[in-house]
């Protein structure tokens, strides 16, 4: 397992130079030029221009601006907000556990759902049960989140009014008042995971149930919850945790619509102002954190991979 662990970080490290090295390019794709943003149209005069940009290093070249950047970002130093004056750090910091808890709570959502969901639909091929499942996957998949965002809003928070339509409460605040703000933005986020989770194990476990090592325990007189939970579950997992990976990289990109819709004061969020008003350190340093999000989210799935089918791990 450690040789396996050992390969799979290995892996990682030319990922993260590619990734630092497109992270730290937005400053050159997005338009707009970070000093006028910092100082406005109306006293950018061409002196005070360039004070700026002699400050903020951005008249150097750009691989000497990437290598500065790349050694502040190893020692954790992502540098300030040109529109705050916040420590870029400091800042993703309090709004990281806000994204984190939505997109982990989306996906505990998008299990205890769809799992049971898949078993009994793939257990029940043909029937009206495995229709609604299927019927209700392909919508999962199908509706965009804004919309689905709004329609929660529209008809649960302001017609029926049963919960908040927008905002956020720590837990450590209120336990209650967490969980009923951020239900909404929950299902509407988790509704993709559904979705996907259904269809994924649907179709591996119902290959699985059709196999000979299947047919043979049931013949053996094994209890069918026996059958599917030890024999048929644990090989139709592989497929599963494929999609669990990529569907947590997507809901992490998908905060930034459900972010916005309910007012969370998420990562997703704290993007789209950095777009919105030009600032590039804070933007850097919050798509990069995301980013590492992901790929902490990916190697995760290997090593599932490996305790799930040792063929892997010792392949």
């Amino acid at each position: 397992m450690a040789r396996f662990l050992r390969r799979r970080l290995l892996a990682v490290v030319p990922l993260l130079l590619l990734v630092t090295s497109m992270v730290f390019s937005l400053v050159l794709l997005l338009p707009g030029d970070p000093a006028v943003a910092l100082v406005g149209m109306e006293d950018a005069s061409e002196e005070k221009l360039n004070a700026i940009r002699e400050r903020l290093g951005l008249n150097r070249p750009i691989i000497v601006q990437y290598g500065s950047w790349l050694g502040r970002m190893a020692r954790g130093d992502l540098g300030v907000s040109l529109r705050t004056g916040q420590p870029v750090t400091e800042a993703i910091r309090d709004r990281a556990p806000v994204t984190l808890g939505l997109a982990l709570a989306a996906t505990a959502f998008g299990l205890l759902v769809g799992v049971p969901l898949a078993v009994v639909a793939a257990h029940r091929r043909g029937s009206l049960v495995d229709a609604a499942a299927s019927g209700l996957a392909a919508f999962g998949v199908a509706v965009p989140n804004f919309w689905l965002g709004s329609m929660f809003v529209l008809v649960l928070a302001l017609h029926l009014r049963w919960l908040p339509a927008t905002g956020y409460v720590s837990p450590f605040e209120s336990g209650g008042d967490a969980f009923r703000h951020l239900l909404l933005p929950t299902l509407t986020l988790g509704a993709s995971a559904v979705a996907e989770v259904t269809r994924q194990l649907r179709s591996s476990l119902g290959e699985v149930l059709a196999a000979d090592y299947v047919k043979t325990a049931r013949a053996k007189g094994l209890a069918e919850a026996r059958v599917v939970g030890k024999h048929a579950m644990r090989p139709a997992l592989i497929p599963v945790v494929t999609v669990a990976g990529l569907t947590v990289s997507r809901l992490v990109s998908n905060t930034v619509v459900v972010e916005s819709i309910f007012a969370l004061p998420g990562l997703g969020r704290l993007n789209l102002e950095a777009v919105l008003t030009r600032d590039f350190p804070m933007l850097q340093g919050a798509v990069l954190v995301t980013v590492l999000a992901v790929i902490v989210v990916n190697v995760l799935s290997d090593l599932l991979y490996g305790f799930i089918d040792p063929r892997i791990r010792y392949g």
